[in-house]
């Protein structure tokens, strides 16, 4: 196990009917807030007027900037400043999923930041300040709502870039599964596959000896694993959407990588996807982790066979792992299939015609490398991407 130093300053406050208690929250922080939201899904839940009525009663001033899409653009993040700048504002309180949130820290960051806030992004600037966040989540899949990360599109060259900094961690989080009873099929299953991913890029490690939060990965995914699929059956089930929620930011509030060296080649890879192409991001992080795996497994054929008997209940051959090992690739593979995603590049709608510039945007060079498990450079990310037709 690593040194490593843990702390997470996010206070979570989980169940229902807790969205009404989002103004006084507020309050604690500001008397004026950014409100910023998507496209408007918030006022057909009522999750708005809730919202709105909670900032009021508190006495919380408030502006409106609305319009996040998925994969959230720098443009609208510009706009956010601007308006923060204009109106004096110091906390921005995002309503929504992960790119709600990743916009509003975008937001955050930019507001002190006299350069353009892109700069944090590409690795040009180091953030020294960022106004106050808050969130009321209503999608679990990005973990955005206790992290110290900020993914945003760059739609000039639609480049995909993250930022990490412990001065995004938001103030608050405010997580009533009872919001996520409307979500589509589809969006709680790329949400199910973001969670997976974020636990798998701490779990697959070349660091020895971690045997607890190896555990805590396993325990993680098989929650997830175990609840999906009733969530698809029976959306309006409280206990099951409480456990992928709950899921989902566990999965990427630190906790699972303590003393443990991470990968995220497969977060890298998947940026240049859905940067082009604007699908969901767990939809390609279906595609990208099976193909990540079939390509690196060898690196540690006995992680994988015990990821295969740990959280596929795969019988463990001691006689030769390796199978072990495939199979539970092909689990995995097959979970996301079943509850609707897409497991290959073809099925997503997406032709092979743009793999070597998709490589060439992840790397930025022949000798630069992406991941840690296995260090990944230009011609592996190709052979990946290639591996996911």
């Amino acid at each position: 196990m690593e040194n490593f130093v843990f702390q997470n300053p996010t206070k979570i406050i989980f169940g229902k009917g807790t969205e009404t208690q989002v103004g006084a929250e507020t309050k604690k922080h500001a008397d004026k807030v950014l409100l910023h939201y998507g496209s408007g899904s918030i006022k057909k839940s009522g999750l708005y007027d809730t919202v709105v009525k909670s900032l009021k009663e508190a006495g919380v001033e408030f502006v409106e900037l609305a319009g996040v899409q998925p994969n959230p653009r720098l443009s609208l993040v510009h706009q956010g400043i601007e308006l923060c700048r204009k109106e004096g504002i110091k906390f921005i309180l995002a309503v929504g999923g992960g790119s709600v949130i990743d916009s509003a820290k975008a937001i955050a960051v930019g507001v002190p930041y006299e350069g353009d806030v892109w700069d944090f992004y590409i690795g040009k600037a180091q953030v020294k300040e960022a106004l106050g966040v808050g969130v009321v989540l209503t999608i679990p899949a990005a973990g955005s709502e206790s992290s110290p990360s900020s993914v945003i599109t760059n739609e000039d060259g639609w480049y995909k870039r993250g930022l990490t900094t412990d001065h995004i961690f938001p103030r608050f989080a405010i997580l009533n599964p009872e919001f996520t009873y409307t979500l589509p099929n589809y969006q709680t299953a790329c949400g199910a596959a973001d969670i997976m991913a974020h636990i798998m890029e701490r779990y697959f490690t070349n660091t020895k000896d971690v045997e607890l939060t190896d555990r805590l990965c396993e325990a993680t995914m098989k929650t997830l694993i175990n609840n999906v699929p009733k969530a698809l059956v029976n959306p309006t089930d409280y206990a099951v959407r409480a456990e992928i929620m709950w899921t989902g930011t566990v999965a990427h509030n630190n906790l699972l990588g303590t003393g443990r060296e991470e990968d995220w080649a497969s977060h890298a890879i998947e940026h240049e996807i859905s940067g082009i192409y604007d699908i969901a991001h767990g939809a390609g992080l279906a595609i990208v982790f099976p193909a990540w795996m079939q390509y690196v497994y060898k690196n540690d054929v006995a992680r994988f066979a015990q990821f295969a008997s740990r959280v596929w209940d795969v019988d463990y051959n001691f006689f030769n792992p390796e199978e072990t090992a495939l199979k539970g690739i092909q689990k995995l593979k097959e979970f996301f299939s079943s509850i609707g995603l897409p497991v290959s590049l073809r099925e997503a709608g997406i032709d092979d015609s743009r793999l070597e510039e998709m490589a060439d945007k992840c790397t930025g060079s022949d000798t630069y490398t992406v991941g840690s498990f296995v260090k990944l450079n230009k011609k592996a990310v190709y052979d990946i991407l290639t591996l996911a037709k």
